[in-house]
């Protein structure tokens, strides 16, 4: 697998909505690394894309998420790419879709499902997701390796994009990074 570009990549944020977050295991922390992931990928000019599932029930995304987001898909489905709308709101030439959210094992790992039967390459950010209870985080991460699906962390992520310290945005994302 090749490293990750700015130019080939997007970040889709799953579900990270307001009444879900208090519900999930080590919420605070997971919504910190996620945010500072997005705030870089903002710095580096990768697009940022967030689905909200159910949002009149369980609320719009985290407004500490919401400022960094391009665009937000509203779905039904647990597996957004079900969604006839999904995909056309998609920026084009984004063929890696690295994804973060909850719940692991619900809405992020059918959306990755959905995305990589698509012929994109869905990437899951491990220290950005998470569920409500650790096992079903571990049993999702599991099954995203049973399936030969990659992972990785925000830092990697973040290290990726920058590609050398001699980047005009390298001080402002090591920052973040070095928050993480």
């Amino acid at each position: 697998m090749p490293i990750l570009s700015t130019h080939d990549t997007l970040v889709l944020v799953v579900d990270m909505q307001s009444a879900l977050l208090p519900a999930i295991d080590d919420s605070e922390a997971l919504l910190g690394r996620a945010e500072r992931l997005l705030h870089g990928a903002q710095l580096l000019g990768v697009p940022v894309v967030a689905t909200e599932h159910c949002a009149g029930k369980i609320g719009a995304t985290a407004p500490d998420l919401r400022r960094w987001v391009d665009h937000v898909i509203h779905k039904a489905h647990f597996d957004a790419t079900r969604e006839a709308r999904f995909r056309p709101e998609l920026p084009k030439g984004r063929i890696n879709v690295l994804l973060i959210g909850t719940e692991a094992h619900v809405c992020v790992l059918q959306t990755g499902l959905g995305l990589a039967r698509l012929g994109l390459n869905p990437i899951l950010v491990a220290d950005c997701v998470g569920s409500r209870r650790p096992a079903d985080r571990e049993a999702a991460g599991m099954r995203w390796s049973h399936y030969g699906l990659e992972q990785i962390t925000s830092e990697m992520a973040l290290f990726e994009w920058l590609e050398t310290p001699a980047h005009p945005q390298f001080k402002e994302v090591l920052a973040l990074i070095k928050a993480l």
